[in-house]
């Protein structure tokens, strides 16, 4: 049932309400009285009305507020909604709860407990706070700027800022808006330090300002994300903003895709027609405070009705210089905490505390058509809506014009030599070039290729906050792709995107190629180490020594002088010690001599070293030829090491590269340390790449040079002078950069990968390296050096020749044993008698004849040979 026209009901009550006098807004007052106009229509009270009553006030005048507010006491108000503005607002809340009135705010602020009779709204801070967080989160926000307005402001981003300490993947630095209202400084800190993501908490009418100094500093670019905790980004003029491709979220509590708040606000612009009047708003421009003052109209109107319902309520005159009280005014509270209402900012509903926790948000994306849906907040979280709004907000590359920022450097990017004037991409060539031309034909994209002026890949400055280089104009928004011998550090992966690697890589040693050493006199003896010759030696002396030994030990090597004569008493040995030597040098000549051992055991030692130096010689023979036919190189140092521990030969890399950065953050040694020589030095030795080759190639082996080995490699196939030194000390790679949360990292990355998995990668680099740019230099088949062969590669022959000689030592020690039992037998005699005549031979070391043994008849012929026909050979 509707209840009855204002001008026949019986009980009136009137709803005051206080706005700023110098309120610019009309349609805040517009939405109250049709809000009051529309609770009273669907009150459902007999003789029961709502009328409205607004009066203005000066927001900074304490006293002239109270005049209006106790106006509002004497007419009898059922409840007071606003102002929006402190300090009027506090001071109307006092008065209020001093009447028993109750207090409806629409605009957000710091509830505090003393605050009994008023009620608010507008969604409570801890709740707002938990829902940016929530939608942070889903977006992947880890690493954002704050910028906030006031202490207002900190206290609704109270989750957001301890996201950092509840997640130490998160990172979030805080800034606070100027009063004066030039941002563009504040704006260009956050710029400068590479922030690409910020969360804004402004006012509205601050919104525009912030987004347009944003843009006039580059700012509002595809690369930058933004979000504006600000309830009324919807009512925001962002049309210079639709079509830079900046990602701008934002909020809005008002649901206008709810068909029943697009009829209500299409009839309250009926209606304020019919009276005259023009509403310039719409559902989708409402302003938040608008939307709460309609919906403060019914949570009032619901909260009488069911209180009406058990008792009859009527409002009564008040007197501000009396202490009187409504007496309802309590009761109507109390209702108004407890009742439910459907309004055009969702339901209307308080918890046990008295605040308004539960209510749910779209946000909003701003696209080229607009403000549209990206998803809905609401208690149990953020949800994207739908997968359109989603792919819009990562745009497609393909038919975008890119500018690519590069440096001239060989072999990545180079001017191309022609006699026709070239202009444009036509004028440069490289594999950088070929690279970012595959990439542009595979994704559909344009691009212009601009050279760096700086002429650096990027370092940043700590003095100025700088970054300059490739990554100076990525951050400012000048460039869109960044390549080059681009290598990728933590510093600039801190600050802008980059791709997979598409050359692998690691820093080393440029340096002249060792200088050649003059031939030797004695080269000869180079195959060979000298201990091994030393060796030789011994073994030579050893194995003349043990057969002179043997020799005299057997008796086998003991006959007559004259071989036709074989029943002399006298025998001779005609291995000597000077015939030993000769017979070991012949053998280890490759020749002969004119005497032989006839015993077993000299013959074992004579095979045993006629095996060794088999072996000797072969291995000597072999390594002499590649001795004798390789160039031996010498060169003073072989590995970063040996640079550390010299002084002779300065070394150095470029300053502002990341090359100079390994060594400079360095915590191992030696190069920390040789970080503070290159520092130290005078005069300097940090050169750009160009100077510390040339610089390389003329100082004749006193500088080195450290830089990437892809270039040291591309270098030293065309200077043939220079070689790389020893192996890589770090391993890194070059990778394409783009400006931070580049929507275009992605693609870029699936179609580089998709060029290594096919060899488009190495065939581009083998192009560039091995097939252009001239004559390259090839290694010389000889070139590698031969190693001399020490005592562990032949060792094993000693071990044999050792070996020989101990089983020959033996077998002559069995063959003077059965001697000396032959000799006991024939001459009948003792063994000892017959072991001491023998000795007493033996070690005779002078003379060859053997005088003392005397054979029994027939005992000639038996032990020794027959050499009839024979001519001794001439021993002493």
């Amino acid at each position: 049932m509707l209840a009855p026209p204002v001008g026949a009901a019986k009980n009136i009550i009137t709803i005051g309400a206080l706005f700023d006098q110098h309120e610019a807004d009309p349609a805040l007052e517009m939405a109250f009285r049709y809000g009051v106009e529309q609770a009273s229509q669907t009150l459902n009270v007999p003789d029961v009305a709502l009328v409205p009553t607004v009066e203005r006030v000066q927001t900074g005048n304490g006293f002239h507020t109270s005049k209006r507010v106790c106006h509002l006491l004497k007419l009898g108000v059922g409840a007071i909604v606003g102002p929006s503005a402190e300090p009027a607002a506090s001071h109307v809340r006092s008065m209020c709860d001093t009447k028993s009135v109750p207090h409806i705010d629409t605009t957000w602020r710091y509830r505090r407990g003393s605050e009994h009779f008023s009620v608010n709204l507008y969604p409570h801070a801890a709740t707002l706070s938990k829902a940016y967080v929530d939608i942070l989160k889903t977006l992947g926000w880890t690493k954002f700027h704050v910028l906030y307005e006031d202490n207002d402001s900190l206290v609704r981003l109270q989750e957001v800022l301890q996201m950092p300490d509840n997640n130490n993947k998160i990172s979030a630095s805080v800034r606070q808006l100027p009063k004066n209202k030039d941002y563009r400084p504040l704006l260009k800190q956050v710029q400068n330090s590479g922030g690409t993501h910020i969360v804004i908490d402004c006012s509205t009418e601050n919104i525009f300002n912030v987004l347009k100094q944003a843009q006039q500093i580059g700012m509002v670019t595809r690369y930058y994300h933004y979000f504006f905790t600000n309830l009324d980004l919807h009512t925001v003029e962002l049309h210079d903003f639709q079509y830079a491709g900046t990602n701008i979220t934002g909020l809005r509590l008002i649901n206008t895709t709810d068909l029943r708040v697009v009829k209500r606000v299409e009839s309250w612009k009926e209606a304020e027609a019919a009276r005259g009047r023009h509403v310039p708003i719409t559902a989708s421009r409402l302003s938040t405070e608008a939307a709460l003052l309609y919906d403060a109209a019914l949570l009032f109107a619901k909260a009488a009705a069911d209180l009406h319902s058990s008792r009859d309520i009527s409002v009564t005159s008040l007197n501000c210089d009396l202490d009187d009280l409504w007496p309802h005014g309590e009761s109507v509270l109390n209702y108004m905490q407890l009742v439910e209402v459907e309004g055009l900012t969702g339901l209307v509903r308080f918890d046990t505390l008295g605040q308004r926790s539960s209510f749910s948000l779209d946000v909003l994306s701003v696209l080229e058509e607009g403000l549209a849906p990206l998803g809905r907040w609401g208690p149990d979280g953020f949800s994207i809506v739908g997968s359109d709004s989603r792919t819009r907000q990562t745009p497609s590359i393909r038919n975008q014009n890119l500018i690519v920022t590069t440096l001239i450097k060989k072999p990545y990017t180079m001017i191309k030599e022609s006699t026709e004037k070239l202009v444009g991409n036509d004028r440069y060539e490289g594999i950088c070039i070929d690279l970012i031309q595959e990439l542009s034909r595979m994704l559909g994209f344009n691009y212009t290729i601009v050279v760096n002026a700086d002429g650096a890949p990027g370092t940043y400055n700590e003095t100025t906050g700088r970054w300059n280089g490739m990554i100076g104009e990525l951050l400012d928004g000048k460039a869109d792709l960044a390549i080059a011998d681009l290598t990728i550090t933590s510093d600039r992966e801190a600050v802008v995107d980059f791709t997979m690697q598409f050359m692998n890589l690691g820093i080393s040693i440029l340096y002249r190629k060792p200088t050649k050493q003059p031939p030797s006199l004695f080269s000869f003896l180079s195959p060979l180490s000298l201990r091994v010759w030393l060796y030789m030696g011994a073994a030579t002396m050893g194995v003349s020594l043990l057969m002179f030994v043997l020799a005299r030990f057997t008796p086998y090597e003991w006959e007559p002088p004259h071989p036709c004569a074989p029943d002399q008493d006298q025998l001779e040995n005609q291995f000597n010690f000077l015939n030993c030597i000769w017979f070991c040098i012949g053998s280890l000549m490759q020749q002969g001599c004119d005497f032989l051992p006839k015993a077993v055991s000299t013959r074992m030692v004579a095979g045993m070293w006629w095996f060794f130096t088999l072996i000797m010689i072969s291995s000597y023979t072999a390594n002499l030829a590649a001795f004798l036919t390789v160039e031996r190189m010498s060169s003073p140092i072989e590995s970063a090491e040996d640079l550390a521990a010299q002084t002779d030969i300065k070394y150095g890399t470029y300053a502002d590269g990341s090359t100079a950065t390994f060594f400079r953050t360095s915590k191992i040694s030696p190069y920390n340390k040789m970080w503070q020589v290159m520092q130290n030095a005078q005069p300097s030795v940090f050169f750009d790449a160009e100077a510390g080759i040339k610089k390389v190639k003329d100082d004749a082996g006193k500088y080195a040079y450290f830089m990437e080995s892809s270039t040291i490699e591309y270098v030293v196939e065309r200077a043939c002078e220079l070689s790389q030194v020893g192996g890589l000390l770090d391993n890194k790679g070059y990778g394409i950069a783009l400006p931070p949360d580049s929507p275009w990292t992605s693609q870029l990355n699936q179609k580089l990968l998709q060029m290594q998995e096919e060899g488009q990668l190495a065939a581009l680099k083998r192009m560039w390296w091995e097939e252009h740019g001239g004559e390259t230099c090839k290694e010389d088949s000889g070139g590698s050096i031969a190693s001399e062969l020490d005592l562990e590669n032949v060792g094993g022959v000693f071990v044999c020749l050792m070996g020989g000689m101990v089983v020959a030592t033996l077998i002559a020690i069995v063959e003077f044993v059965f001697h000396l039992r032959a000799q006991t037998a024939d001459n009948n005699t003792s063994i000892l008698s017959e072991m001491g005549r023998e000795l007493h031979v033996i070690l005779r070391c002078r003379g060859s004849t053997n005088g003392l043994v005397a054979f029994p008849s027939g005992a000639a012929e038996k032990h020794a040979p027959a050499f009839a026909g024979y001519d001794a050979p001439a021993v002493s």
